[in-house]
């Protein structure tokens, strides 16, 4: 015990096995993924269907469809067309915050369960819209439910599988949003072909479905052992530990729960903590850099406007929804690296690996669009084989991400920190993502308006400097278990500085710098 902290013996074991039990709770709560993947998906789609555009945003319409303008950056250009992309985040960073109280003091099955409650009333709404106060209204609860979903879903499956699959078992959350971008990439393609211009009402409305399987999913989970001591349910905790690692003697695991549970009461104010505490600045820097990262690789450019961004660069309609099927599908392939790879080859090598391809492939997409379009965006249609060659480059993009910062940028932060302070630091997380993607979604569109195909070039330096703080920063967290994970603070170059070592004189848990 180390400032109030609890610390399991170094180089500890906990008996158990990987129990059938853990692998269909772990891929029921995973399923909360679905919600956030389709949003992203059928978010680009729908934008691009004429129908929608017709009823909502008649200058984009005109621009597009009657094409009055001849600029393929600019012509998708309206701040009010990218709100109704980006207000879902800033709902979804400020439930988060509600969400992390809820999650604390109510466990985590209950927030995944508001979670699809509130993204099935938003998607009934959106589905219904007939005008866009309506449609923004939808589209806020369908960010209320996001927000609910990414706090509680990644630190359950962290706190729930064997430490040794930890890393595993969490990167099916990233593999059920991109399970979820590539089912609505699908939707698009084929509401699309509707007559009668209301396919976009069924795109919209689909999102009933996966709100359907996370609200299914919840009610049969049972909540996390470290979740059940939290909030005085010991008992319940042990016998629900013994079933999901398969042994009846449970006893050092149990045991260390609950001491990092004792340990997690005596910080009052859990926030105060985090946000001034020194030996908390590592968790706090990486809860806050990981996830703006994430959003700054310019992955959700590809993700919310693969359509869009695809009829920009010449393709039609239906070529452009195809496209963005191939994206989706290489998303969801590729994620299966990290599925296999993060508990065996590393998290910092993924991420590397990742930063390196994304910058070169990122790279390729900025001169490929650049000397087709250079700085007037007028041209003629893409050659086929050049469009092709756009595509492999885009996909590959999405594939070095859908390996690294992709899953990674969610199990990173939810393993690092203690249980005093995880909810808080799982709150800096599901926000700090949510207001970059925000960000990223408001402004693309005026972006690339301005910056032309250098819009590329400026994600892929973000990309280089990302991968440089991995490198220097971002220490390995595989095969240790999340109630020992202080000991990788204490044996990094540069996060030693701010903890206290193991064997040094006990401090205040107050101590504030």
């Amino acid at each position: 015990m180390a400032g109030g902290i609890f610390t399991a013996p170094e180089g500890g074991d906990y008996p158990g096995e990987l129990t059938f039990y853990v692998k269909i709770t772990c891929v029921m709560a995973a399923m909360g993924g679905l919600i956030f993947g389709y949003d992203i998906g059928i978010s680009g789609g729908v934008t691009s269907m004429a129908p929608f555009l017709q009823r909502f945003f008649m200058s984009v319409y005109r621009k597009e469809a009657l094409n009055t303008s001849t600029n393929q950056y600019c012509k998708f250009d309206s701040q009010l067309l990218t709100l109704f992309t980006s207000s879902l985040y800033v709902a979804a960073l400020f439930a988060s915050v509600v969400a992390s109280h809820v999650s604390k003091k109510h466990g985590r099955k209950l927030t995944m369960f508001l979670g699809g409650l509130f993204f099935l009333i938003g998607a009934v709404l959106n589905a219904a819209a007939v005008h866009i106060t309506m449609l923004i209204l939808g589209r806020i609860l369908l960010g209320v439910g996001v927000g609910f979903a990414n706090q509680s879903v990644p630190i359950y499956l962290s706190e729930i599988a064997p430490y040794k699959y930890r890393g595993r078992f969490n990167v099916l959350f990233q593999l059920a949003i991109t399970v979820g971008i590539l089912l609505a990439n699908f939707v698009n393609f084929f509401t699309n072909k509707i007559s009668g211009g209301w396919g976009w009402r069924v795109s919209l409305g689909g999102a009933a479905l996966p709100a359907l399987v996370i609200l299914f999913s919840s009610v049969f989970l049972s909540d996390s052992p470290s979740s059940l001591i939290d909030r005085g349910k010991a008992e319940e905790a042990e016998q629900l530990l013994k079933k999901i690692r398969g042994v009846d003697n449970v006893k050092a695991e149990f045991d260390d729960l609950v001491e990092a549970s004792k340990a997690s009461k005596k910080v009052e104010k859990p926030w105060k903590n985090l946000l001034r505490v020194r030996k908390y600045r590592p968790q706090l820097i990486l809860s806050t850099l990981i996830p703006s990262f994430q959003q700054l690789t310019g992955i959700n450019v590809v993700m919310f406007y693969a359509p869009v961004l695809f009829q920009t660069i010449g393709f039609k309609s239906n070529a452009s929804l195809m496209s963005a099927v191939i994206t989706g599908a290489v998303n969801v392939c590729a994620t299966f690296i990290s599925v296999y790879g993060t508990d065996t080859k590393g998290r910092r090598a993924l991420l590397l690996w990742g930063g390196i391809l994304m910058c070169v492939f990122q790279t390729a997409v900025a001169l490929l669009i650049g000397l087709k379009f250079g700085t007037t965006g007028v041209t003629t249609a893409l050659p086929q084989w050049y469009a092709a060659l756009v595509v492999v480059c885009i996909c590959a993009f999405t594939a070095a991400f859908a390996f690294s910062w992709g899953p990674l940028g969610w199990l990173i932060p939810s393993e690092i920190s203690p249980l005093e302070v995880r909810s808080a630091a799982q709150c800096v997380t599901v926000s700090m993502n949510m207001f970059f993607t925000f960000g990223v979604a408001q402004i693309f569109l005026k972006m690339l308006c301005w910056m032309k195909f250098g819009l590329f070039i400026f994600f892929a330096a973000f990309v280089f400097i990302m991968t440089l703080f991995v490198y220097f920063f971002v220490p390995e967290t595989k095969n240790i278990p999340i109630e020992e994970m202080s000991r990788v603070w204490r044996e990094h170059w540069y996060w030693n500085n701010y903890v206290e070592d193991s064997k040094s004189q006990v401090k205040p848990v107050t101590e504030i710098v």
